[in-house]
């Protein structure tokens, strides 16, 4: 039998706080403000987001997805509509998002609903990427079984022969998906377990955006 005792493992977060006078009032310039320390702290993959889907019983997944760019519409990443996480979203588009910037002793956790980007907005971020990566788009049926690596290689090698004369079209498959939030909560370590926790809920939605309320959260 394998054991492993963790219970000895600490790390005391003292460098930082976050509280409610200094949390600004729309989520989305405090999410900016904290990723943008997150890229000045030279981070690895400081848009490195876990993505949690259900699927059809109600079971969760999670994966690790890139975020592209955001704005106060939402959260947009791109993924091959065939994968497990694209399944999943098209019979439950509620989703959760967790970021982890750790040695900053700071995490976003961000609840919302998913959908499809246009295909030109699609399109555009497709042409944006280097030409390995859109190969690599046509390549990989995401999620499905392949026997061996040299499978991937070898349809690399055929695709690069297809498509060595131009520009490398949008696979249909292949596309964008958009998280609008619901609920922020930024976390925030703080000595003896006693962490900074601030949630952001929508409370009314006008013409021109949603009016967010903050409350502390206990540890």
């Amino acid at each position: 039998m394998i054991a492993l005792d963790l219970s000895d493992l600490r790390q005391e977060y003292a460098d930082r706080q976050l509280d409610m006078e200094h949390a600004l009032v729309d989520p989305y310039s405090q999410f900016e403000s904290w990723y943008r320390e997150a890229e000045k702290a030279e981070l690895l993959e400081p848009n490195a987001m876990v993505l949690a889907t259900v699927d059809e019983q109600g079971r969760p997944t999670q994966r690790t997805v890139l975020l592209k760019y955001f704005d106060d519409t939402g959260f947009v990443f791109f993924t091959n509509y065939g994968s497990r996480k694209a399944q999943h979203l098209e019979v439950n588009q509620n989703v959760s998002l967790l970021f982890q910037w750790l040695p900053l002793q700071r995490q976003v956790e961000i609840s919302g609903v998913a959908a499809k980007v246009s295909a030109a907005e699609t399109m555009k971020y497709f042409l944006s990427r280097p030409r390995g990566s859109q190969l690599g788009a046509w390549v990989s049926r995401q999620s499905q079984v392949v026997t061996t690596r040299s499978l991937l290689d070898s349809k690399l090698a055929e695709l690069k022969q297809k498509f060595s004369g131009g520009e490398i079209p949008v696979p249909s498959f292949w596309g964008g998906y958009r998280i609008r939030a619901e609920r922020f909560e930024f976390w925030q370590g703080r000595p003896n377990r006693l962490h900074d926790r601030i949630s952001y809920e929508p409370v009314d939605d006008e013409s021109d955006g949603a009016i967010w309320t903050r409350r502390r959260l206990s540890p």
